[in-house]
């Protein structure tokens, strides 16, 4: 039995880290438009997955002109020219729908996962929106959405522990022009000096069928979806062309710190430092890098501060890819009593062994193995990989890559990931303290 149970195990670890790219067909066309299509047929469930990705987010918004995308986000719930307010929900709910969406930095995404006889719906509601939602919008639907995402920004960044922390840092990573530098969800002076026009010519420019990627996952024949999607998509005008922001060189000249103190009960210490973008063979290398310091109990990092030293609460590392830059973090949470110098003084010692004696292959094979279990997870569904399909023609130009992720990560050495750390990790990087009100002492002032 006991020779069965290893065997089991081995032949586990084995696979995980030799299994094969996944692999989903599907058809791409354009229509005069320029909207692109993406269908993806999957009959295993009566269920269909319909996304509609803008390529657009906070990085497109101007200084002074903050959280329109995010804005924008709210707006298009508020009914459109054939659609009352709030019925785009109710048709959706009422049949089971789940309907979304969200905003990030260099996306916005819209979807709704319907049973298959509900398809045609999902599809006239999203058109109805991009097409004609101008007509229907108001300075009372812009006032009240304004005053639900400011709400937002209090109870889900401003009035929570350790909420504005991201937003600190990357102000002090990017030059103030730099489009990473302010927040998805805005300032609260540019949600309120935002005007009627402003939204409107927000959307005109980039909420246009040439800015956008559809996507159809799940129980449809594509024969019969497509004159649909001609139907009520075709007909929308091409938007007119702009300029996208671009990738830039960034980074410190020096070490930089900051205290900040917050309604929180135990300190926290974050280590920032510039990485790569996102889908680059470095990116990649950092992302394995991450999670060998802090994926799981034998990780660099938990073992040290978290089981061994038993000074931390909790610690991870993460590679925070996005398609202009990216950021490489580690955040540690301090045990009361703890200073954060005292954890700053801890990751510095793991990290300055780490690059002095490098990782080993089998950590690497462990890593890859988690990263592949995540990214087969990730398609398992069919808004998984209808959001997958979007994403990679948004941001690489070919969603057939949704089949070659692993490709960034084959035969990644132990030699490969020491330069790649070395290189962005003893660069200068951003230290931030956040400690309980009237608790500066806790915080990692020295060394820096």
């Amino acid at each position: 039995m006991r020779c069965i149970v290893i065997f089991f195990f081995l032949v586990i670890a084995m696979s995980a880290i030799t299994l094969s790219q996944i692999d989903i067909q599907f058809q791409q066309y354009k229509l005069d438009n320029g909207l692109t299509v993406i269908l993806h047929e999957d009959h295993s469930a009566p269920v269909t997955a319909v996304m509609v990705m803008y390529h657009v987010g906070s990085k497109n918004e101007k200084p002074k002109r903050t959280g329109f995308a995010h804005l924008f986000e709210h707006m298009m719930f508020q009914g459109s020219e054939h659609v009352a307010k709030l019925e785009h929900f109710g048709l959706l709910q009422e049949v089971g729908a789940n309907i979304n969406g969200s905003t990030d930095v260099d996306v916005t995404r819209y979807f709704e996962v319907v049973p298959s006889n509900y398809l045609e719906l999902a599809l006239y509601l999203e058109s109805d929106r991009m097409g004609y939602l101008v007509p229907a919008m108001t300075q009372e639907k812009l006032d009240n959405q304004r005053d639900v995402v400011k709400n937002e920004r209090r109870q889900s960044y401003d009035n929570v522990p350790y909420g504005t922390a991201d937003e600190k840092i990357s102000k002090a990573m990017y030059p103030p022009t730099h489009p990473y530098s302010w927040p998805t969800i805005g300032y609260m002076e540019d949600l309120t000096a935002a005007s009627l026009d402003d939204v409107k010519d927000f959307f005109r420019t980039y909420y246009a069928p040439n800015n956008a990627v559809l996507t159809i996952a799940g129980d449809f024949n594509a024969s019969d979806v497509k004159p649909l999607v001609e139907k009520y998509f075709a007909e929308i005008p091409r938007g007119k062309d702009f300029e996208r922001p671009k990738a830039v060189p960034v980074s410190l000249s020096q070490n930089k710190q900051m205290t900040f103190e917050d309604k929180v009960q135990l300190p926290r210490l974050y280590l920032t430092w510039h990485s790569p973008a996102s889908y680059t063979r470095e990116d990649a290398v950092l992302t394995v890098f991450a999670d060998i310091l802090s994926s799981g109990k034998n990780s660099r990092f938990y073992k040290s501060l978290v089981y061994d030293q038993q000074i931390a609460q909790s610690v991870f590392a993460s590679a925070g890819s996005m398609e202009i830059a990216g950021l490489f973090q580690i955040t540690v949470t301090a045990k009361p009593g703890r200073t954060l110098a005292e954890m700053k003084t801890a990751v510095d010692s793991v990290l300055t062994g780490v690059l002095d004696k490098g990782v080993t292959q089998q950590e690497i094979d462990n890593a890859l193995a988690r990263i592949e279990s995540r990214i087969v997870n990730s398609a398992a569904t069919e808004f998984g990989k209808a959001n997958a399909l979007c994403e990679y023609f948004c941001q690489t130009g070919d969603p057939n890559n949704i089949n070659k992720q692993m490709d960034l990560y084959k035969g990644i050495t132990p030699q490969e990931v020491l330069t790649v750390a070395k290189k962005y990790l003893t660069q200068p990087r951003m230290t931030l303290s956040v400690v309980p009100v009237g608790k500066t002492e806790l915080s990692a002032t020295k060394g820096e």
